[in-house]
């Protein structure tokens, strides 16, 4: 086994690779308008730092976020691209699965990450494995009820430490932990998700009310 995983649904653009056991090399960089142009790079990176070549990946891992949409799709196209070029199997991860095993916390806990327009994209958690609902994306003095005496896991505790006062790292998720949750289900013989979007709003991008078409003559 070796899985090669990447992740563009936080701000942060990250690739690990992993052999089934352990994670071999990573990169990760914190830039939310450069998705597209350092991914690729970060994986070229990632490989010769492993001292593999491309071909012998057996698969991909990808997150699916939630994640805002321009970023998100980066990394899921690129994973679909490149596991049609190699002919190996792609696998999704949540992303907030792959913050909550980061975290490392053993109690009863919550993710959240930054959704923009003042809200979050949210899960809770059992233990790092075990995703009780979520994912949702709501404003954070919504959930704060909800989520009250929890530990609030990524960047939307940070942003909203009003409605998530007990916020613990990490900010973002690494790719690291995304391809450890998904060796360890591979392992156990646990289904995967398809490298499909979890998008759970309209993307930003809006076509103008009063776009004219043009018809050519």
């Amino acid at each position: 086994m070796l899985l090669l995983a990447l992740d563009t649904a936080t701000p942060a653009v990250t690739v690990a690779l992993h052999d089934g056991s352990a994670v071999v090399a990573a990169s990760s960089q914190v830039d939310a308008r450069r998705h597209g142009e350092l991914l690729l790079p970060a994986v070229d990176r990632v490989l010769a730092e492993a001292g593999v070549k491309l071909p012998s990946v057996t698969a991909l891992v990808v997150g699916t976020g939630p994640g805002p949409y321009t970023g998100l799709r980066v990394g899921l196209m690129t994973a679909d691209t490149l596991g049609l070029a190699l002919g190996v199997p792609v696998h999704g991860v949540c992303t907030l699965d792959g913050l909550a095993h980061a975290a490392g916390l053993e109690g009863p806990f919550a993710v959240a990450t930054d959704a923009r327009r003042k809200e979050v994209y949210w899960a809770r958690y059992a233990d790092p494995r075990t995703r009780v609902s979520g994912p949702a994306v709501d404003r954070p003095a919504d959930i704060a009820d909800e989520l009250a005496g929890l530990p609030v896991v990524g960047a939307g505790a940070r942003l909203y430490p009003d409605a998530f006062p007990d916020g613990r790292d990490p900010e973002h998720v690494s790719a690291a932990a995304l391809a450890s949750v998904a060796a360890e289900r591979l392992r156990a013989g646990v289904a995967l998700d398809p490298p499909r979007p979890l998008y759970l709003r309209r993307p930003d991008a809006q076509v103008p009310k009063n776009y004219k078409v043009v018809t050519p003559q």
